[in-house]
């Protein structure tokens, strides 16, 4: 006796909720490469992503905000912009950076060089070089403080830390 077409369907559509999240943050990653960028850039909680490939414009949507650590602190709001052109995201919002104790808006991220192994991420008052190879993989991302939530992290001038 062979299963019906309506468990077969449920199956199908059971495996495809499955792999929905690894369907999406793949295809980030392959869009990301495929400007010149690595694919550890946005946190292992990206929900979805918009691309309009005729202006550039790229749009992140995370599970919720987030922090992670590529060479220090970074925050990630629940949606991160950016104009997205070969080698660099322009005109970015919604990621910022700590740096002896104050955050910095992340205002751009450039690789002139991959062979240089540099990264560049301009922080407005100042431009920071760091390697590729902290943004090999997806940095693992951690929920902030409920009170953090609240209260707004830019509001508070600190993290709190759990």
């Amino acid at each position: 006796m062979s299963p019906s077409p309506k468990i077969l369907t449920s199956i199908s559509l059971f495996g495809t909720l499955l792999l929905l999240p690894l369907l999406v943050a793949s295809s980030l990653h392959d869009l990301l490469q495929s400007q010149g960028l690595p694919v550890g850039l946005f946190p292992d909680n990206v929900k979805s992503y918009k691309f309009d490939p005729d202006d550039g414009r790229l749009e992140v949507h995370l599970e919720t905000p987030c922090m992670a650590k590529f060479d220090g602190r970074v925050h990630f709001d629940r949606v991160i912009t950016a104009n997205l052109s070969y080698g660099g995201l322009v005109g970015l919002e919604g990621l910022s950076q700590e740096e002896l104790f104050v955050w910095f808006n992340v205002k751009g991220i450039t690789v002139n060089d991959p062979s240089s192994g540099l990264i560049l991420f301009d922080i407005g008052v100042a431009h920071k070089q760091l390697s590729l190879s902290l943004f090999e993989d997806p940095p693992v991302c951690k929920r902030q403080g409920v009170l953090a939530e609240i209260l707004g992290r830019k509001k508070m001038g600190f993290q709190v830390q759990r």
